[in-house]
C-alpha cells in the first residue's frame, strides 16, 4: 500500500482531474462483474471506487493500474458512474507523488521516448516515414483529399508497417489522393494520457494540432482506434476540429462508390475482434464486417463475445507497455475464443490487438494454427 496526496483530501484531488462521477456509486459490484480481469485473475473496481468515494489515502498502488479502459464496465453501470475517468484521476494523482507500480519502469522508458523522439516505441523522429520509402507515398500538402496518420507502431513495429504498406495500397488502388506527415507526425497521446500523464498528452496534442494547421488539413484518416478516439473526442478540447475517418468506414465508402473493386478470392473462415476503442468506445461495428462481407469466398463466423461485448485484448489504457504475466493475459482467452468460432483468421483493426494476439497464439496447437491479421491486409490481398 501507498500514501498518496497525503496534503490534500484525496477526494477534491480526484474530483479536480476528472473523477467526479464516482460520487453516484452504490457499490452494485457489476463493474466487477463485467470486468474481463476477473476471467483470469481477482480485481475490484468497485474497491477502488469505494477508496475514492470515502477519500481514503491509501490505494494498492498495483490495482491502481490494472485497469485497460475497455470501456465494459461504463457502459453496463446502472449509475453512470465513469469508472475510466476515476481511474485515470487516481493516476493523475499517483504520478504526481511518483507513486507507481513495480512493472511500470516500461512506462517511464516509453515517457523518455515520446517526450525526445515522438513515439513510444524507441525510434528516431528522423525514420518515421521509413515504412513508405518504396511505395510512392507522398508528404501531404495542402489541397490534398486526406491525410493519413500512420501512428507509432504502424510507422516503426515491423510487424505493424506491413500494415501501414497494404494501407497505401488501398489508398493507391482507390485514386484517393493522400499524404503523410513523417517526421512532423507525433504519437496522438491517447494512452499516455490513460497513463495520467496530462502534460506530455497535451504536448503531443499541441504538435500535431499545429502540423495540422499549418499543412491546412481538413480530414484525417488513422488505422488505430487509439488515434481515432483522441482525435474525434479529445482534441476538441483544444478548440480545433478535424474530420476524422477509420480505416474501415473509408474503405466501405470506396467499395460503395465503385473507387475500390474486390476481384480475387479469400476462401478462409474468418473471425473478427472488436477493438475496445473503435466498438465500445466510438460504435463503429458495422464498417469493418460490411467490407469483410463483400469479399468474395470469405465466411465471417463470430466469437462468443462480440460486437457491445467483445473482450478485451489488455492493451489499453496503456497496458501494452506494461508487462503482464502469462496466466493473466486475457488476449489467450480471445485467440481460444477465435479458435473455437472456427476461424482460421482472425481479423481486427488495433495495432495493440494485434500485437497481444500474436504473442497469444503462439501458444496454440500445430492443429490450431490460427492467422493474426489487419482487415486492410485482407482487402488488399483480394485487390
Amino acid at each position: 500500500m501507498e500514501t498518496v496526496a497525503p496534503e490534500r483530501e484525496i477526494i477534491e484531488v480526484i474530483k479536480e482531474n476528472g473523477g467526479d462521477s464516482f460520487k453516484y456509486c452504490y457499490q452494485c459490484g457489476l463493474c466487477d462483474a463485467v470486468c474481463p480481469w476477473n476471467r483470469v485473475r481477482q480485481f475490484s473496481m468497485r474497491k477502488l471506487v469505494r477508496q475514492a468515494t470515502f477519500g481514503l489515502t491509501e490505494i494498492d498502488k498495483e490495482e491502481m493500474w490494472r485497469c485497460s479502459t475497455c470501456g465494459t464496465c461504463p457502459q453496463r453501470c446502472p449509475r453512470g458512474v465513469n469508472q475510466i475517468e476515476a481511474g485515470v484521476a487516481l493516476r493523475r494523482i499517483a504520478a504526481e507523488y511518483d507513486v507507481y507500480p513495480g512493472h511500470v519502469a516500461p512506462v517511464q522508458n516509453v515517457v523518455a521516448s515520446l517526450t525526445s523522439e515522438g513515439n513510444s516505441l524507441g525510434g528516431e523522429r528522423e525514420k518515421r516515414a521509413d515504412w513508405a520509402k518504396d511505395l510512392a507515398v507522398k508528404p501531404y500538402s495542402e489541397g490534398m483529399e486526406i491525410l493519413y496518420f500512420t501512428g507509432c507502431y504502424l510507422s516503426y513495429d515491423p510487424r505493424m508497417r506491413q500494415v501501414a504498406a497494404a494501407t497505401a495500397a488501398i489508398l493507391q488502388k482507390a485514386g484517393v489522393d493522400f499524404g503523410i506527415l513523417g517526421a512532423a507526425e507525433n504519437c496522438c497521446g491517447e494512452s499516455i494520457r490513460k497513463t495520467g500523464n496530462e502534460d506530455l498528452f497535451k504536448r503531443l496534442a499541441r504538435d500535431n494540432i499545429k502540423a495540422f494547421i499549418e499543412r491546412g488539413v481538413k480530414k484525417v484518416l488513422v488505422s488505430s482506434p487509439h488515434c481515432y478516439h483522441t482525435f474525434r473526442n479529445e482534441y476538441p478540447e483544444f478548440m480545433v476540429n478535424f474530420e476524422v475517418m477509420f480505416i474501415s468506414e473509408l474503405i466501405a465508402e470506396l467499395i460503395a462508390e465503385g473507387r475500390l473493386e474486390l476481384k480475387g478470392e479469400y476462401p478462409k473462415r474468418v473471425t473478427y475482434h472488436d477493438p475496445c476503442y473503435l466498438g465500445r468506445h466510438n460504435g463503429i461495428y458495422d464498417a469493418p464486417r460490411e467490407v469483410l462481407g463483400r469479399i468474395p469466398g470469405l465466411q465471417l463466423n463470430e466469437m462468443a463475445d462480440a460486437r457491445e461485448n467483445s473482450l478485451c485484448c489488455g492493451g489499453g489504457g496503456g497496458r501494452i507497455w506494461m508487462e503482464t504475466p502469462k496466466e493473466d493475459r486475457f488476449a489467450d482467452l480471445r485467440v481460444r475464443q477465435a479458435v473455437e468460432a472456427g476461424a482460421e483468421v482472425l481479423v481486427t483493426s488495433c495495432p495493440y490487438c494485434i500485437t497481444n494476439f500474436t504473442d497469444s497464439s503462439l501458444d496454440l496447437d500445430e492443429n490450431e494454427a490460427l492467422e493474426i491479421k489487419d482487415l486492410t491486409e485482407i482487402v488488399q490481398a483480394v485487390l
